[in-house]
């Protein structure tokens, strides 16, 4: 498996990047570099295809998204996977699981092309240093609101499952992925047909066919990943 750890000049170019990241939010470039080190954190990067937590690991730090995606995936009995959440730049890994005390991780995060993760120890992150200072307190609040934004993910899917026709569940993933955007204006997806259809826990054929349809009825226009919504559906 090839995993690479990042060299100390890469860390120090990659400080530059992580003001915008949610769980640094408030925090200047020498204040992160200062809290990464305090902590003891560690880059790694990850090619396309590689595991990043095997299902039944022991989870005892979490991990932010630099850069690239990955996938939490899930097996059924039958071997067939399912994508649980989809992990893009900024968003967390094993974050509800770090603190779990002992809990194994229930999905299997898998990069989904060129993939480079911050992780930084639960127990370093909950145990407020001597100097009890603002900083560290300031990350534990945004590591919160990152538990919440995790919750919200799997909320929206579970919007989508709970759908019982397809066309109801894609228009519930579209409507989800095009917020904030017009309506008729365009939008990318982070997801292929196989991919969606493991999202939404539907048969890949059967997926496309409805899809087909909401063009022909005006509902949805696509191109491959790029959508549009132009009507209402029923």
């Amino acid at each position: 498996m090839y995993v690479a750890y990042a060299t100390k000049m890469q860390v120090i170019m990659s400080f530059r990047d992580m003001e915008r990241l949610p769980l640094f939010d408030g925090l200047n470039r020498v204040e992160i570099r200062n809290v990464y080190e305090c902590f003891g954190g560690e880059i790694r990067e990850y090619a396309k295809g590689e595991i990043v937590i095997h299902e039944g690991d022991e989870v005892k730090r979490f991990g932010v998204v630099l850069g690239g995606q990955a996938h939490s995936l899930k097996n059924d009995v039958s071997g067939k996977s399912y994508i649980v959440t989809v992990l893009r730049e900024g968003g967390y890994i094993g974050i509800l699981l770090a603190g779990s005390a002992g809990r194994r991780s229930p999905v299997t995060v898998v990069a989904t092309d060129r993939l480079t993760v911050m992780f930084l120890p639960f127990n370093k992150l909950v145990r407020l240093c001597n100097k009890n200072c603002s900083v560290h307190a300031r990350v534990i609040l945004n590591f919160i609101g990152g538990i919440s934004q995790k919750a919200m993910l799997l909320h929206e899917r579970n919007d989508c499952l709970i759908k019982t026709t397809i066309r109801e569940k894609v228009m519930t993933y579209l409507t989800i992925q095009s917020q904030g955007i017009s309506m008729g204006k365009p939008f990318e997806i982070p997801l292929d047909r196989e991919e969606l259809a493991q999202y939404l826990n539907v048969d890949r054929s059967a997926l496309s066919r409805e899809l087909s349809k909401m063009k022909k009825e005006n509902i949805i226009d696509y191109y491959k990943s790029t959508f549009r919504i132009i009507g209402e559906y029923s």
